[in-house]
């Protein structure tokens, strides 16, 4: 086996106590710094630079500014004016951590590349990728539409540790990111709002937020900044709480109800964009442990027909608030199985 690994590292405490087990292991580790986006928060790049001096490692970062913005963001802004919810992690994973830099990463002589990622790798004779031992820190969510190819050659040193334990590790070694807080939310955005953030492509227009019988409870400055199950942040004074149960891009409209009403919940989703880890497991009526929010609880569900690669997936219970537009990842046990971008509810 050979003992030339890219680490991808972020600047938090994961992807450090990544580096520094591998190393400790032997490995000729080098680390990598992702440079995305005008929004990342630049102290990220020099903390994980000062890890690396700290390790005694070569580090380097690169810029994929281009790729992000073409690959990622287009895909975001896009998703957000169809009226639908992006999921970008998801397209981060699958097209520039470990797709475009994991193909440069192997041109350039690196054969594995290793990231701080809760997740585990199974590799005896053939690939499965396997929740994380800690399963609140659980990433397989965001990591199904990566190429199962990819996995040969990926590592996920802390996959199976605990996060405490991740940062005991870092406290022994004297890490300087030991005690740094998890970055929240989108992870390019930094400490810009993503309101603000969607300013810079989408311009603001007044709409009406109307109830399922059509009377107007409020205004709103644009569609797509909400998503549907979303209850915070609605302009309506009196009578709540709602909830957005549908967008109607084309009427710059947000139609909301309240809780319980029959339009929060569905039993019945199309999703595509399908990307298969198991294939013997991905059988129409077979049933299946599903999540369509991550950190979600696991709800059943069966694949009810397959077909242009899409599926029709049918949930034993119905589920609430379900948002078009996220993924669907679909487990067995521990594995994970595969996954679909959700396309639409079905009456």
């Amino acid at each position: 086996m050979s003992k030339k690994v890219a680490v991808l590292m972020s600047g938090g405490v994961d992807s450090s106590v990544s580096a520094l087990l591998l190393k400790g292991k032997g490995w000729d580790v080098t680390g990598i710094h992702l440079h995305c986006s005008a929004f990342c928060n630049p102290t990220d790049a020099h903390d994980a630079r000062q890890v690396a001096q700290k390790l005694n490692i070569p580090f380097y970062v690169f810029d994929l500014t281009d790729e992000f913005e073409e690959k990622v963001i287009n895909y975001m802004i896009k998703t957000y004016q169809q009226g639908l919810t992006p999921n970008p992690d998801v397209y981060c994973n699958q097209f520039i951590k470990f797709g475009i830099f994991f193909d440069k990463a192997m041109e350039l002589g690196f054969e594995w590349v290793a990231s701080g990622h809760y997740a585990q790798i199974e590799n005896n004779n053939e690939i499965h990728i396997l929740k994380a031992r800690d399963e609140e820190k659980d990433q397989t969510y965001f990591l199904w539409s990566v190429s199962k190819e990819n996995f040969k050659k990926i590592i996920f040193p802390i996959g199976n540790l605990l996060k405490t334990q991740v940062r005991e590790i870092a406290r022994q070694h004297h890490l300087s990111v030991a005690e740094k807080k998890e970055s929240m939310g989108i992870c390019f955005v930094g400490k810009v709002k993503l309101r603000e953030f969607l300013n810079q492509y989408l311009t603001p227009k007044e709409g009406k937020i109307i109830d399922t019988e059509g009377k107007i409870l409020g205004t709103h400055p644009g569609y797509f900044y909400f998503t549907e199950g979303q209850r915070h942040g609605l302009n309506i004074k009196n009578g709540g709480p709602y909830y957005v149960v549908k967008k109607i891009p084309e009427e710059n409209l947000i139609v909301v109800a309240k809780d319980g009403h029959p339009l929060l919940f569905t039993q019945k989703i199309e999703i595509t964009e399908i990307n298969i880890m198991e294939n013997e497991l991905m059988t129409e009526d077979k049933i299946l442990d599903t999540r369509f929010r991550h950190r979600q609880p696991l709800v059943k569900a069966k694949i009810a027909s397959q077909s242009d690669n899409r599926l029709l997936v049918e949930f034993l219970e119905p589920q609430k608030m379900v948002a078009p537009g996220q993924s669907l990842v679909f487990y067995f046990r521990n594995y994970l199985v595969g996954g679909g971008i959700i396309l639409k509810r079905l009456e």
